[in-house]
């Protein structure tokens, strides 16, 4: 059901700024209870009651690694970052 009929109204889409603050802050949050970043694929962390797909996400920032800006590289390797 269309949201003017009453059904739910989709998220927007967030920035890719405010995607990666998200995933940064699961990352933190992980390195917080784990004190590493040796993280499964499939690892899960919940921020705020919102999913983050880790795993993934630092899976994908490590093939990217070249293309990161140097912020966010450091971002990562001040929690330890393996690449």
């Amino acid at each position: 059901m269309p949201a003017a009929q009453g059904g739910p109204v989709p998220a927007a889409p967030r920035s890719q700024d405010a995607r990666w603050a998200a995933n940064l802050a699961a990352a933190r949050q992980f390195h917080a209870c784990e004190g590493h970043l040796t993280v499964p694929r499939k690892a899960v962390e919940m921020v705020d009651g919102e999913e983050h797909k880790l795993g993934a996400f630092l899976d994908h920032v490590r093939c990217r690694a070249g293309k990161l800006s140097p912020q966010r590289r450091a971002d990562l390797e001040a929690l330890g970052m393996r690449w």
